[in-house]
């Protein structure tokens, strides 16, 4: 049985003081929980202070934005695994669709660092998905082949299986729209397939799938109740605690 794991990706939004409001209001109603993974995503300066907040909190893990590859150097304005897990971060957001879009990270690139994050035992959340005129095409399942297979391209099954991967269609993230529950589904049993396929069965029915895109708790219970689907990686809904509380509490009923 795959456990359910909900992140909360606040992107470039929360101060260090927004940020310890946030986790002072979420443990009030998640301060105990252990039947669902939960990961908070803030920006870099926030890092220590939502640890700070977490406290002794220990079944909520803390996730990195992104990461670059090279352990050190003359990389200005990066940030290497080795300094996010200096700050006891477990989790880092890789390949995300603002990443692939607006700063032209191909899927080459994305495999570099998902390598250096199990290097360093960092356990990536690696976003795929489709735009909305590959979709009109009736080229998901291809475009979603070859995202995989190039992000996790030379990963052991053991890594495989420690990757959350992240189904998020960029028709559907900040947009308002979502996909169908049916439609994320066929998507998200088509990714098992080709892990499947990459590894063994074992691996694929281990690896935790996310669907991100648009999630609120209006919809999250019917997306987390798909056979396929281990959770969401929620955007805009995560910047509000009662919103994402909900959230959280549809995968726990699911």
């Amino acid at each position: 049985m795959r456990k359910k794991i909900v992140a909360a990706n606040w992107k470039m939004n929360m101060t260090q003081a927004e940020s310890a409001r946030f986790v002072e209001s979420m443990l009030l109603d998640l301060g105990d929980i252990t039947d669902v993974e939960v990961v908070i995503v803030p920006p870099f300066t926030a890092i220590a202070k939502v640890m700070e907040a977490l406290g002794k909190a220990q079944n909520i893990k803390v996730g990195g934005q992104n990461m670059y590859w090279e352990k050190n150097g003359p990389f200005t304005g990066e940030i290497s695994a080795a300094l996010l897990r200096d700050l006891f971060v477990h989790y880092v957001v890789l390949g995300h669709s603002e990443r692939r879009t607006l700063f032209g990270e191909t899927d080459e690139i994305v495999n570099r660092k998902v390598r250096a994050a199990h290097e360093a035992t960092l356990r990536p959340i690696v976003c795929i998905g489709e735009t909305l005129q590959q979709r009109d095409r009736g080229n998901v399942d291809k475009i979603l082949s070859i995202q995989l297979r190039g992000s996790l391209a030379g990963l052991t099954p053991k890594e495989l299986q420690e990757t959350v991967i992240a189904y998020e269609p960029v028709w559907a993230i900040g947009t308002g729209r979502n996909a169908t529950p049916a439609q994320a589904q066929e998507a998200h049993a088509f990714i098992r397939h080709t892990l499947h396929q990459m590894a063994d069965e074992t691996t694929a029915e281990r690896v935790r799938i996310q669907y991100g895109g648009s999630v609120k708790p209006e919809n999250a219970g019917e997306l987390m109740s798909q056979p396929d689907i281990d959770g969401a990686l929620v955007g805009g809904a995560s910047l509000d605690p009662r919103s994402f509380v909900q959230i959280v509490k549809a995968a726990r009923d699911r």
